[in-house]
């Protein structure tokens, strides 16, 4: 079977700690990423990848395989590219797409003044001056188109000398464009706007590029927000995702198809929001990704003959994981990532008939056999309201209920992530366990997968409800004799690390530790330095000097971590990346300073070249180690 391939390949990296019985920091940074690649063209086989650190060379290596969807082993593979369709050509196979940076505006001060060359500035007139981890230069990611015989001739560019990114930025991909069935028009996705109305917007549109007019018509000018991922059917037929209103990043995602030339939402009726979705291979359904009571699951929905806006939904899979997304379909077989709190992402078939899984892949069997697993728990926590929360409850491997055990309680980022059976190779609760804390992740208000009204509850009340259904969480679970109550911590990054500075105010001595990576501290400074505005007007509900705005005004007085600084008492951890643009690195700065001044038992673990995230491997090790130390320290 598969399984044995890989163990020649783990005998070598784990051979120091096959006799561990529990994840640790080192193990976890070497475990193998599985990403699939997608199925042949004759729909049989799967291609996927398989990425491994080894952290005694300090170097990085990725090894392609190929599998059929009906299971058995697999076949290192060195060239794959004819074997998967390729999306860039055109169905007639005359033209082939090609995205490439186009410099449209004079930003550095070289651009400027050519006579000095040595200089090193930048010179902005609007916002979106920055984007995520990187600077803006002036340069566009353009859409462009050749001849497949002409390599000679320089590419069409579809979007002229518009200053506008397709791929969008900061994370788009292949998915943003596509070509039409008939080979006549590219589809392209992007945001046509410049300066405040970029930043405090999400109204990307749908464009379609006629190659014989060269005209450029938008699809989906009608709707204000978010319409991205186009896909077309095997019968022709268009669909896309689409939120409704602007500047609202986590509105219900909806699919909209084209019926008769009308738009109709799928999903209009559905109290969900979807993640991604594929079409079926004849192209009567649609199959999609999406959040569902703690966990991540996919589905199907049936595509009206007759423009009516109803059509029928069945979740095919059911059970204690994510299913992270869809590699591709074949007939009665559909490949998804999978994934849960003890095991990272692995490849499954699922027989659409029946919903049941296969798992293809096994990158990570060998070190999961060495390994005793953490019990992961679901439990309903009755909130302050009256509402049934669902709150995940991990414990450590040969738990023994007779003793007492320091326990965490995660707060979640986002703030609108969906809190599922996600496994992060930061933030890793398996590891936790593992490192004998009991994990308390409660599904607070704001998290998708409980309806809509759940996930926008959070919206312009940050500090309100969401923060109760916290401390609801960590009560009820301090009620059982193996939590440790003298041993209580709270840890999160992003909104989680916002969750921790605000607990940190209001917590009346529940907790002995705190651990906040890329937190916001001060929302005076956040406004005035992040760089995707829509989500601070939406979610806090305006700019800080408008004191006509009652929601704006309580997110910066009543909701503002730095305004309760005065009521910090416990020992504090700050993570800060020097490149965060999303939640900059005055906020960390901010939090780390204030608590050195009142005297708080504090450390700040800071990273020059990192943004929201810790993607290098050494920093992520640092991380893991300078998180267990702290918490060794004070818990």
């Amino acid at each position: 079977m598969h399984k044995t391939v890989f163990s020649f390949l783990f005998s070598f990296a784990f051979i120091a700690m096959s006799a561990q019985e529990v994840m640790t920091p080192e193990m976890l940074l070497q475990m193998n990423k599985v990403s699939g690649k997608g199925l042949t063209k004759d729909g049989n086989s799967l291609i996927y990848s398989v990425s491994n650190y080894n952290l005694a060379s300090n170097k990085s290596s990725t090894t392609t395989y190929q599998v059929t969807i009906t299971g058995g082993e697999a076949q290192i593979i060195t060239n794959y590219s004819a074997l998967l369709a390729d999306k860039s050509v055109s169905p007639d196979g005359k033209y082939k797409i090609t995205t490439t940076d186009v410099k449209l505006k004079n930003i550095t001060g070289q651009d400027y003044y050519e006579d000095i060359t040595s200089s090193n500035v930048k010179i902005y007139t609007e916002l979106n001056y920055r984007h995520w981890d990187t600077w803006e230069d002036g340069a566009y990611s353009h859409v462009k188109y050749q001849s497949v015989s002409d390599t000679i001739s320089e590419p069409i560019d579809i979007m002229s000398e518009e200053p506008f990114d397709c791929p969008q930025k900061p994370f788009g991909g292949s998915e943003d464009y596509l070509w039409s069935p008939d080979s006549k028009n590219i589809l392209y996705v992007t945001k046509k706007l410049s300066g405040v109305a970029y930043a405090t917007s999400t109204n990307t549109d749908i464009y379609q590029y006629n190659l014989e007019s060269k005209k450029t018509t938008n699809l989906t000018f009608e709707n204000k927000g978010y319409d991205t991922n186009p896909a077309f059917s095997s019968k022709g037929q268009l669909a896309w995702l689409q939120m409704r209103r602007d500047g609202y990043e986590s509105d219900k995602n909806d699919i909209i198809v084209k019926v008769n030339g009308a738009s109709v939402n799928l999903t209009a009726n559905w109290d969900g929001t979807v993640n991604s979705f594929v079409w079926q291979d004849n192209g009567d359904k649609i199959y999609f990704v999406a959040p569902v009571l703690g966990t991540v699951q996919l589905f199907e929905i049936g595509i009206p003959a007759d423009g009516r806006k109803t059509s029928p939904l069945k979740q095919i899979t059911n059970g204690q994981f994510d299913v992270g997304g869809i590699v591709g379909q074949s007939k009665q077989t559909i490949v998804v990532s999978r994934r849960d709190m003890n095991h990272a992402t692995e490849l499954y078939a699922v027989n659409l008939g029946n919903g049941k899984m296969m798992q293809l892949t096994h990158a990570n069997d060998a070190v999961y056999n060495t390994l005793k697993l953490s019990k992961v728990e679901k439990r309903m926590v009755k909130t302050t309201d009256g509402k049934d929360m669902l709150t995940w409850v991990i414990y450590p491997p040969n738990f023994d209920p007779a003793k007492k055990y320091p326990t965490l309680l995660y707060c979640q980022g986002g703030p609108q992530g969906a809190l599922s059976q996600f496994y992060s190779f930061r933030w890793n609760f398996q590891l936790m366990a593992a490192n004998g804390y009991i994990i308390v992740a409660p599904n607070r208000r704001g998290m998708p997968g409980y309806g809509v009204e759940w996930n926008e509850q959070i919206s312009k009340d940050y500090g309100g409800q969401n923060m109760q259904d916290y401390l609801s969480a960590i009560d009820e679970l301090a009620k059982e004799p193996y939590v440790d109550n003298d041993r209580l911590g709270a840890i999160g990054a992003s909104y989680g690390g916002y969750s921790v500075f605000y607990l940190a105010a209001i917590h009346e001595g529940r907790f002995k530790s705190f651990i906040s990576h890329d937190g916001i501290f001060n929302w005076k400074s956040m406004y005035g330095t992040t760089e995707e505005l829509f989500f601070v007007n939406w979610d806090l509900g305006g700019a800080y000097w408008d004191k006509n705005n009652v929601d704006a005004q309580k997110a910066y007085t009543e909701f503002n971590p730095i305004e309760k600084v005065g009521q910090w008492t416990t020992p504090i951890m700050i993570i800060q990346g020097g490149n965060d643009f999303r939640v900059p690195i005055g906020q960390g700065l901010e939090a780390f300073q204030a608590a050195q001044l009142k005297g708080i038992k504090s450390k700040l673990l800071f990273f020059p070249e990192e943004n929201h995230w810790v993607l290098d491997n050494q920093n992520s090790l640092v991380w893991q180690r300078e998180f267990y130390k702290w918490l060794k320290e004070t818990l």
